[in-house]
């Protein structure tokens, strides 16, 4: 906690004069020496302990008139921030490629941009200038990418690689940020501001102490160290005159909060730029789906509802809606249990249908593998069955439902890059448990 005020003055203790962290227990005994009781800045303190007394805080400074239905969201009161609604175009890009069309030349680029950060980490610790055009060109090749396709690259985020880097959460965020700004309509300008943003806003935390850095928990004082980079990236991209200043503000402002709450300025709503405030969100949903440390990603359903829950609080609320409509509930590369107890993996979405993507299904119901895999659509199963209940010869029972994401790793059977290769690179030599399978597509 940050203590900002005393109960008597300042000159009457040994404390310094602006305010101080409390650190440790003997610093508690101290203040008890001296005071009854002291003021603490809820927007500084952190970890935890600022999480709660924000909370707090806002319960305690609500008006009675929001205490009603309108005022709750989900069983919560909502603090009412100014912040103006975002115009939103669903209708700005054609419908989307088909993933296999897209396949190659997403890997392609993928592979690329993978090259141009290690250029980019190599750069930045021997302290000589970012390679600007060269990131620009490979943002630029991924923006085209999406914009046909966001399926193909959708595929590369969620798929964890056996060579991960230690810059991939930038990669990956920078591909939702993309899907993310399609989806709302951004103007390709715009799309590319945001994309080379989300990729090199971490690259301040090369300038952290490796123990600060990779810390699963943190003490105020590491906190703080931690949230240095920040100021580390900005300064780093002002140095270069090709950068584009908007890009800069992105990386300034992406780790600002709705509600204030966030750093380094302690900025909320209006005062927030809209990518910056992207820019948020598509980090915090990848941070929640890729936890430092852990083999595995988490389920996409677990950061969706944690991403949900902190909607008009720490993130602006139609911005939250309108990321989880981008990716689906179940985005590409999920592993899904079926209402017919087999499980498959979502490898591609139906753009205006997000609950009945198209799913490979490779376990039985008994959770084994199944002879071959199968795909199926389940829009176009959902359409062919509706028909036949019209018809008096289904019940709506029989229509095949996603009953959940499954966390992945559960079925360590399953490789779900091996999926992915047979889906989107037809023509290429199946690996792994698929190698000698013969590929088989059916719609039921």
């Amino acid at each position: 906690m940050f203590v900002s005020r005393l109960d008597r003055p300042w000159t009457r203790t040994p404390f310094a004069l602006q305010g101080f962290y409390i650190r440790d227990l003997e610093e508690i005994r101290q203040l008890q020496k001296y005071c009854r009781f002291v003021f603490v800045d809820v927007v500084k303190t952190v970890g935890d302990a600022g999480v709660q007394l924000r909370r707090i805080s806002r319960a305690a400074t609500k008006q009675p008139s929001q205490n009603t239905a309108q005022g709750r969201r989900g069983g919560r009161e909502a603090a009412v921030i100014p912040c103006r609604p975002i115009q939103i175009s669903h209708q700005a890009y054609p419908a989307p490629q088909p993933a296999q069309r897209e396949a190659a030349k997403a890997r392609q680029l993928y592979q690329q941009m993978t090259q141009d950060m290690r250029d980019v980490l190599v750069q930045v610790r021997s302290d000589r200038p970012l390679p600007v055009p060269q990131i620009n060109r490979a943002v630029e090749g991924l923006v085209d990418s999406v914009l046909r396709s966001p399926d193909a690259f959708a595929w590369l985020a969620r798929v964890r690689e056996k060579d991960e880097h230690t810059f991939s959460h930038s990669m990956r965020a920078s591909i939702w940020a993309l899907l993310f700004g399609r989806h709302i309509g951004l103007r390709r300008h715009e799309l590319m501001q945001l994309g080379v943003a989300t990729l090199l806003k971490d690259i301040g935390k090369l300038k952290l102490p490796e123990a600060v850095l990779r810390a699963v928990t943190r003490d105020p004082r590491a906190e703080l160290e931690y949230r240095k980079f920040v100021g580390h990236s900005v300064r780093m991209l002002e140095a270069d005159a090709q950068m584009d200043p908007q890009v800069i503000n992105i990386v300034r402002c992406h780790r600002e909060q709705h509600d204030g709450s966030g750093y380094p300025q302690g900025l909320r709503g209006d005062k927030i730029p809209v990518l910056a405030r992207m820019c948020g969100i598509v980090t915090f949903y990848d941070e929640s789906t890729n936890p430092r440390g852990t083999s595995y990603p988490v389920a996409p359903s677990r950061a969706v509802a944690q991403l949900y829950d902190l909607r008009g609080v720490t993130y602006q609320e139609q911005l939250v809606v309108e990321f989880i409509q981008s990716i689906g509930l179940y985005p590409t590369g999920t592993q899904v249990e079926l209402s017919t107890g087999e499980v498959g993996i979502v490898v591609e979405q139906t753009h205006e249908r997000r609950l009945k993507p198209r799913v490979m299904v490779v376990l039985d119901r008994h959770k084994q593998l199944l002879a071959a895999p199968s795909l199926l659509d389940m829009a176009a199963d959902d359409d062919r069955k509706q028909k036949l209940i019209e018809r008096g010869k289904l019940s709506p029972q029989d229509k095949i439902t996603i009953l959940k994401d499954v966390e992945p790793g559960r079925y360590p059977q399953v490789d779900v890059a091996a999926v992915r290769d047979s889906y989107l690179f037809r023509q290429q030599r199946l690996p792994s448990f698929l190698s000698r399978l013969i590929k088989r597509e059916a719609v039921r």
